[in-house]
């Protein structure tokens, strides 16, 4: 024990006094640097793993939110080409009422029905997230298909070439109204009901007219395909191809629409609602006016512009 302290001693003064010993430290350096860096190698793993992992996390989640935001986007941006056609009609009617925008929901495709002739697909989204029959479906390139039957954790969608269905369209050209039927082919939509002088070409778009309550009015359908006329016979053989990817879709968007306008003026109050004498009338309830004066009826103050029967009820008379 004496010994080794006494050499411990000299050692010590031997590093003090010269550098005899740096080559012997750097001979035992290099026996000693990779025990130390085997010691510390587990906690630099574990920190590099962990780091990793959670970057990946938080790529793979960041790049499925912006996905879905890009689809949905893209779906919204369907409207722009059939808005400039409506631009006019659109500014007179927003002097008096405006429509709430549509809700979108992201369902994946399931399985596919397989039957001859009939074009319905399954997806993951049901009843338990408010899904019901008759909602419109679309995906990023225009509307694919309508619900048709709706389950608590899944949904039947009949697409538009199914040839049980129909959906009313119009040429965004011109404001044609016609009906657009399934051909039972994934790649084709039929049009009886156009006579042979119907201002219609090769070519045009076809998009949603609004009419019978099921889908949104200003969405794509198809584009109208190559035609000769037939002069001797009162209909014309119109055919169209679809917009939408119908044999290609992994996920749909499912669409729920608020027809009812909302009106310009306030709501009034349950205590509003009570007839008061004309000295007490309260004022017509529109935003930012003035009381009215006291010779005007009561009643008259309370009116507020209600929703048409047909769109409050959103009937459906596509199929």
């Amino acid at each position: 024990m004496l010994v080794a302290i006494i050499a411990s001693v000299a050692l010590l003064i031997t590093e003090y006094r010269s550098h005899r010993l740096d080559s012997l430290r750097a001979t035992l350096s290099v026996v000693v640097d990779p025990i130390k860096y085997l010691v510390n190698l587990p906690s630099v793993l574990i920190e590099q793993t962990a780091y990793s992992v959670s970057s990946y996390s938080t790529l793979k989640s960041e790049n499925i939110r912006l996905r879905k935001e890009q689809f949905i986007d893209k779906t919204r941006l369907l409207k722009f080409d059939s808005l400039e056609k409506e631009n006019i009609r659109l500014r007179a009617l927003l002097e008096n009422s405006f429509k709430l925008g549509e809700q979108l929901l992201i369902a994946e495709l399931l399985s596919i029905n397989m039957a001859p002739y009939e074009h319905i697909v399954v997806v993951n989204k049901g009843t338990r997230f408010g899904v019901h029959p008759q909602q419109p479906v679309l995906d990023a390139n225009g509307v694919v298909g309508q619900v048709f039957r709706a389950l608590p954790f899944s949904s039947e969608i009949m697409l538009i070439t199914d040839p049980n269905h129909a959906i009313p369209v119009q040429v965004n050209r011109n404001g044609l109204l016609t009906i657009a039927v399934g051909s039972g082919q994934l790649n084709r939509l039929n049009l009886p009901f156009l006579p042979n002088n119907a201002d219609i070409r090769p070519g045009d778009l076809l998009i949603t007219s609004g009419l019978g309550g099921t889908f949104p009015s200003g969405y794509p359908v198809a584009v109208v395909d190559d035609f000769t006329p037939i002069t001797n016979k009162p209909f014309v053989n119109i055919t169209a191809t679809p917009k939408a990817m119908l044999d290609r879709n992994r996920e749909l968007l499912i669409v729920w629409g608020d027809s009812s306008p909302v009106s310009l003026t306030t709501k009034p109050t349950p205590e509003a609602s009570v007839l008061r004498p004309n000295n007490q009338s309260s004022g017509s309830g529109l935003v930012g006016e003035a009381p009215a004066k006291t010779d005007r009826k009561p009643a008259e103050s309370r009116l507020t512009r209600k929703a048409p029967a047909g769109a409050q009820t959103g009937t459906d008379n596509d199929e």
